[in-house]
Parts: C-alpha cells; sequence; structure tokens
C-alpha cells in the first residue's frame, strides 16, 4: 500500500548493487522458518483441535482466526513497516525479528495445550506472528533487489517455501516411524510425535529468521529529513484503511475478475486445510476415536500428504511459466485448478493411503499455479505507482472466501453430510473446479 509519495523506484534504484546468489540466499533464508510455521499449523492444528474435544462440525470456527488475522494483520504491519526506519534494524527486520521471538513461543506452547480455548487462542496468536514476519518479507525484495534480480529473489523465496512445507509435513510421520516416538497418548494429551515436531518448528522458525536479520542490511531512505517529513504528513492508521477500502470501487477489470477466481480457488485449499485430517482417519483409516492408533497414524499420513503437495509445488513453481509462454498464463491456470479439483473429488473414492498420494499431485500443481498465475496476470493490469496498494486490496479475496468457509462448512458437514468430513473435500474440489473454468473470464492484459 503505498501512500508516501516519494517513488521507492527512483530514490533507491540508483543505490542498488547486484547482489550476490549468498546474498539473496541470506535474505530469503528467513522464508524456510516461516513456511515451517505455516506447514505444522496447516497439517495438524485441526489434529490437535480433536484430540482436545472439538468436534468436526467445530473445526471451521476454531480455524477462522487464520484468515482474520491475515486480514487485519498484514495490512496494518504494511503501513507500519512502510513508515519505520532505524540505523541498524533498518525497516523490515524489526518485524521478521518480533514474529519470529512470537511464533516461536506460539509454536512451542501449541501441543502442550491442556484444553480446547487455550488451542484457540494459541492459533490467533501462531497465526498472527507468521504474519508479522511474512509481510515484509515480500517488500523486502522490491526494497533490495532492482528489475533484473527480483525474480532470481522471489525463486528464492519459493524454493525455501517447499523446502520448508515439505521438511515440517514430514515431521510427524518421522518421529514415528523412523524414531519409535509414540503418535498416541491418553484423552486429551498431543502425542509426543507432534509435540517434539512443534518444538523444531520453533527452533528453526527461530533460526532461519534470526539468519536473515542478522546477515543482511536495509539501504536506508535517499533523503532521511525529507522521508521524516514526508511521513509526518502521511501519518495516520484511517488514511490507509480509508485507501484500502476505497480500492474495491476502483479495481481495475481484470482485478475483479480475478478475485471472483480467487475466491472459489480459496474456498477449495480452506476446506482441505480444515478437513482432510479428519476425512483421511475416517475415509482410509475407519477411525473417529483421536485416542486410537487408527486415527493417529491417519493424521500422520496426512503430514505425508502435505508434503508431496508442497514438494510438487516447489518442483513445477519452476516449470509453469514455461507452459505459460506456449498456451497462456489463464489457460496454464485452468488447467492446474481443474486438475487440482479432480484430485480433491477423488479422495472420496480413495481407502488406500498410498493412493492418497496420487490427488496430491494434482492439488500441488493448482497450488503452485495458485501462488503464480494470478499475481503474474495481475501485474500487468495493474498501474505501476499503484501496485502495492492494490496487491493489499486483493489479499481481501483470499481472506473473505475462508472466512466464509469457516462459517458455513460446519453446518454442511453437521447437517448434510452426517459428519462424513470427507464430503467437505469434495465441495472444495467442486469449487477449484468452478474457480478454473471462471478463468475464461479473465483478460490478460499482456496477451
Amino acid at each position: 500500500m503505498a501512500l508516501v509519495t516519494i517513488d521507492p523506484v527512483e530514490t533507491t534504484n540508483k543505490r542498488r548493487q547486484k547482489l550476490s546468489l549468498l546474498e539473496i540466499f541470506n535474505m530469503s533464508f528467513g522464508f524456510l522458518g516461516i513456511q515451517f510455521g505455516f506447514a505444522l499449523q496447516n497439517a495438524n492444528v485441526s489434529r490437535i483441535f480433536q484430540t482436545l474435544g472439538a468436534k468436526v462440525d467445530d473445526i471451521p470456527i476454531l480455524w477462522i482466526a487464520a484468515p482474520l488475522t491475515g486480514l487485519l494483520v498484514q495490512p496494518i504491519i504494511g503501513y507500519i513497516s512502510d513508515r519505520t526506519w532505524h540505523p541498524y534494524w533498518g525497516r523490515r527486520r524489526p518485524f521478521f525479528f518480533l514474529g519470529a521471538i512470537l511464533a516461536s513461543i506460539a509454536l512451542f506452547l501449541m501441543p502442550n495445550s491442556t484444553v480446547l480455548w487455550m488451542a484457540a487462542v494459541l492459533l490467533w496468536v501462531l497465526d498472527a506472528s507468521i504474519n508479522i514476519s511474512m509481510e515484509p518479507f515480500r517488500a523486502y525484495v522490491g526494497d533490495k533487489l532492482d528489475s533484473r534480480q527480483r525474480t532470481t529473489g522471489f525463486a528464492m523465496q519459493t524454493f525455501f517455501i517447499g523446502v520448508g512445507a515439505v521438511i515440517a509435513s514430514l515431521l510427524p510421520y518421522f518421529f514415528t516411524n523412523v524414531l519409535n516416538i509414540s503418535n498416541t497418548a491418553p484423552e486429551g494429551v498431543i502425542p509426543d510425535s507432534v509435540k517434539y515436531s512443534f518444538y523444531i518448528g520453533a527452533a528453526v522458525f527461530f533460526g532461519a529468521v534470526s539468519w536473515t536479520v542478522f546477515s543482511t542490511r536495509e539501504l536506508p531512505p535517499e533523503n532521511i529529513e525529507s522521508w521524516k517529513e514526508e511521513m509526518e504528513r502521511s501519518k495516520g492508521m484511517m488514511k490507509g484503511f480509508t485507501e484500502i477500502f476505497k480500492g474495491f470501487t476502483t479495481m481495475p477489470p481484470t482485478m475483479l475478475q480475478l478475485a471472483i477466481v480467487q475466491f472459489f480457488t480459496w474456498l477449495a485449499f480452506f476446506s482441505m486445510w480444515l478437513y482432510t485430517t479428519s476425512a483421511v482417519a475416517q475415509n482410509a483409516f475407519n477411525s473417529t476415536d483421536t485416542t486410537s492408533k487408527a486415527y493417529q497414524d491417519g493424521a500422520d499420513w496426512v503430514g505425508i500428504m502435505f508434503m508431496v503437495y508442497n514438494g510438487i509445488s516447489g518442483i513445477t513453481a519452476f516449470l509453469l511459466p514455461m507452459l505459460a509462454s506456449k498456451i497462456g498464463r489463464k489457460n496454464t491456470h485452468l488447467i492446474c485448478l481443474v486438475i487440482g479439483g479432480i484430485g480433491l473429488v477423488s479422495m472420496l473414492f480413495i481407502q488406500d493411503k498410498q493412493l492418497l498420494l496420487l490427488p496430491m499431485v494434482g492439488i500441488g500443481l493448482a497450488w503452485s499455479s495458485t501462488l503464480t498465475m494470478p499475481y503474474a496476470i495481475l501485474a500487468g493490469a495493474l498501474p505501476a505507482n499503484k501496485m502495492g496498494f492494490y496487491m493489499g486490496v486483493f489479499n481481501f479475496f483470499i481472506v473473505i472466501p475462508q472466512i466464509l468457509a469457516a462459517a458455513i462448512l460446519g453446518f454442511f458437514v453437521r447437517v448434510l453430510f452426517n459428519n462424513q468430513s470427507i464430503y467437505a473435500l469434495v465441495v472444495g474440489g467442486v469449487s477449484m473446479i468452478i474457480a478454473g473454468l471462471l478463468t475464461v473470464i479473465v483478460k490478460d492484459a499482456d496477451e
């Protein structure tokens, strides 16, 4: 969100120097820790909620913390970090470090929750803390790298996102099946395999982000006094909120078209994150008893499934641009979303755990495209001087469907699907297919 009249490209581009691959590695390494936190959260929080007594239809409401904190925290942190400068800490790094401290504490405490409300509160803290660290990381690439190296910077972030998600998703299964640490526990107690996974996640989150914080430096404003005066004139949180909500009435047509696609896409992914654990445990491992070995084995297997889709996403992130150059970005996105949607629906018919990895390949393809194609299309349709502002508004169309999913999916599972949570994945799959088909209405301005 660019409310400052100084053009950051004009003021810093002349002073940017080409960075070495090691320097780009250092400034991106923190994303390994951030993705560790997200992956552990996505694969295990529903399991923790159910272990502490949550019913299947309670899970969406308990999960509503994730989209709400993203909706509130990211624009606020972005607004504040744009207006921050310290001679040592710089502009973005204070928020990297603060978020890492809070997230690491939340990751350590989460598997030690003794009652459901404690876990629910810790999810709010964890998600808010991750967002505090993550939001400035996106801006950091624009701050530090010129146009020739930005693609490399974002590609390096994508690499660490994939690596972090794969390792974190694998941890509970690794502890259980390689180190023989128990994945069962008495009623209301989180298994040791989950606890140790979160402990490692806390250490990796703090260590990886600290590496970036202390191995990199930031460029100061070119004229610090002019910058301070400009900050003084433009300060005021209400101005930022006003600009964000005004953006809904001034969206370019392509952005509105993509917003509709995003709505159905993120409804699908949130359905998957909410219900895969209970769906797989029930449909493939024949258990809804969170104290049973069968349920916990199913929950461990979900970690493997999530590892696969994140791994596929990381690999294909470098291949999809080549496909898009042949058939176009929106056609690439259409194909990926339809394949991912079919994968989600197919889980209804699969009871063999090994075969459940096959749908994850399609879902990984859809996830990779979702993190790439909409933003590439959107960037070509936005005025350069309002790029950050409209990207902030675009985030609403990721958050709103997640809030809707949290509000309605519990009712659907309880009333319409007789607590058979596998049907929530079918709803998600249909939603993803609809999103794919809706890409035909999108006009890619670059094409």
